[in-house]
């Protein structure tokens, strides 16, 4: 059985499962990537837009220079068909420095270069002027790249036939790009940063009112509502639960329940408190009466000479006389555990308990096979032993009167994982059926019809067994299946709660 373990299972938050991630984890994640997007998006807009501007600022300069170096390099008029008389446009006046000129009659290079940046002049190289003679002579500005760097290039077709290549480099313009991209990027990521730790804080201190409405949940849902008197006290405070917000309407809503819940607990709790006092009321008004039928019925049994049918009669209201006397005292004692009076706690050795119920069960049942499983060492518990050998007894002619003869018991002693006392009682009888087993331990359930056996039963056994174990702190729990039922009882050892009560000592909350 898995509950005997002493182990908890916890369910475990996953950063592989979004799900499970926190409310407010994934609203600054969904804020950071639309962050990371929006800037993203403007920085792509503004590095268009700067290349764009660069781009215009660029073919003026590259036109003005090329209309100077073709207006320089027109030929003589006293020279007008010699293409080396002509002069070199690189000469112009005007040209910055690292500005290229060539002249291009067919598809011969007659002269190119270009000026560094002390001002001299810096000749071409063959794959360079590969590279200009394929250039359109369209008049439209194109990059490209040249030995000595990413140039913006123009080929003029002049009214003299030649083609002029001006050109102007596009370093300055990449450096500002660059810079432009590493101050956004630079500048986003702080921005992203300061936000995002904002952002944290703010959101949390916004989500802090459905933080108090989980709280308020979380408690209510672990106070034992089934049964006894309820204090439900747990309210969600006044700063959470102002109806002018959306979170506040939640949480006013949620006070409304709870008030409505409270109020019929306390109606719930009120009509079992009369209940309960009825049946100890009546339950104590009847052992008087009862025992003086008893009494006279013992009394004209040995006194009187009655026939046979007489002495039969006398029997049957006797033994039903004693069987409605146990009633009552079931009755009587199921009523003062629902008042939770105080057990009388002693250290009761857990064993030997077992040992001597087990033995009375064999001289009551000698037909049934009883069998023991002992532990080593004596277990000892805190408890009423008067109690805990009605709840043993119980357990033990619950099996003896639901199986046939020949049926093996067995009740075992074990200490769990988690220290505490556990009792079985195992029998492999034919079996309880699956939908009576979640209501077993309620007061006068039957189900004499799954189990064999000749015995009648009044149905408060088991709720007895289940109402003395509570008050002592355990639990009782039932797996069963044709050929195996076992009744298992979970107390708190002695040691136990003495490890108990060192932790809450230790714990800083104390």
């Amino acid at each position: 059985m898995s509950t005997l373990s002493g182990v908890a299972k916890t369910s475990r938050r996953s950063w592989l499962n979004p799900s499970t991630w926190h409310l407010r984890t994934r609203l600054v994640l969904v804020a950071m990537v639309l962050l990371v997007a929006i800037c993203g998006a403007v920085g792509i807009v503004s590095y268009a837009s700067m290349d764009m501007v660069f781009n215009k600022q660029l073919d003026r300069q590259l036109e003005q220079a090329s209309s100077r170096a073709s207006d320089f390099g027109r030929p003589p008029s006293n020279f007008p068909s010699s293409p080396s008389g002509r002069p070199d446009p690189l000469e112009a006046r005007g040209q910055a420095a690292g500005t290229l000129n060539a002249r291009i009659d067919g598809s011969t290079v007659r002269s190119s270069g270009l000026i560094d940046a002390q001002g001299n002049r810096v000749s071409l190289s063959d794959d360079d002027e590969q590279v200009l003679l394929s250039l359109p002579t369209d008049n439209r500005p194109v990059d490209r790249s040249l030995s000595n760097g990413d140039y913006r290039l123009v080929a003029v077709k002049t009214t003299y036939d030649d083609v002029i290549v001006t050109g102007l480099p596009l370093a300055d313009k990449q450096t500002a790009e660059a810079s432009l991209v590493w101050t956004m990027v630079l500048v986003s990521l702080g921005g992203l940063v300061v936000i995002g730790l904002v952002g944290t804080v703010i959101i949390r201190r916004t989500m802090r009112p459905l933080e108090q409405l989980s709280e308020v949940a979380t408690k209510v849902s672990r106070l034992p509502l089934d049964a006894g008197e309820v204090a439900l006290a747990v309210r969600v405070p006044p700063s959470a639960s102002h109806p002018g917000t959306e979170v506040g309407s939640v949480g006013h809503a949620l006070n409304q329940m709870l008030n409505n819940v409270s109020s019929a607990l306390e109606a719930r709790q009120e009509s079992e408190t009369k209940v309960r006092q009825f049946v100890a009321d009546a339950s104590h008004e009847l052992r008087t009466p009862l025992t003086a039928i008893r009494g006279y019925t013992e009394l004209l049994r040995m006194t009187e000479n009655f026939t046979e049918d007489g002495r039969k009669s006398l029997a049957r209201v006797q033994s039903q006389s004693e069987r409605m006397t146990t009633l009552v005292e079931d009755l009587l004692l199921l009523a003062r555990l629902d008042e939770g009076q105080p057990v009388k706690v002693t250290d009761v050795d857990l064993t030997q308990l077992v040992i001597e119920t087990v033995s009375d069960e064999k001289v009551m049942a000698p037909d049934h096979i009883w069998q023991l499983q002992l532990p080593g060492e004596p277990i000892t518990v805190r408890g009423d032993a008067t109690q805990l050998h009605q709840v043993l007894a119980n357990l033990l002619s619950n099996a003896r009167k639901h199986t046939d003869p020949g049926t093996t018991v067995v009740t075992g002693v074990m200490l769990s994982a988690d220290g505490s006392a556990v009792v079985t009682v195992t029998d492999n009888g034919p079996g309880i059926p699956q939908d009576f087993q979640s209501r077993i331990f309620s007061r006068f359930a039957r189900a004499d019809a799954a189990r064999s056996g000749s015995e009648g039963t009044s149905g408060l056994g088991l709720s007895i067994v289940d109402s003395i174990v509570a008050a002592h702190g355990g639990s009782v729990e039932v797996t069963s299946r044709p050929g195996r039922t076992e009744f298992a009882l979970r107390l708190p050892t002695t040691n136990n709660e003495r490890m108990q009560r060192i932790r809450q000592d230790d714990s800083p909350l104390s």
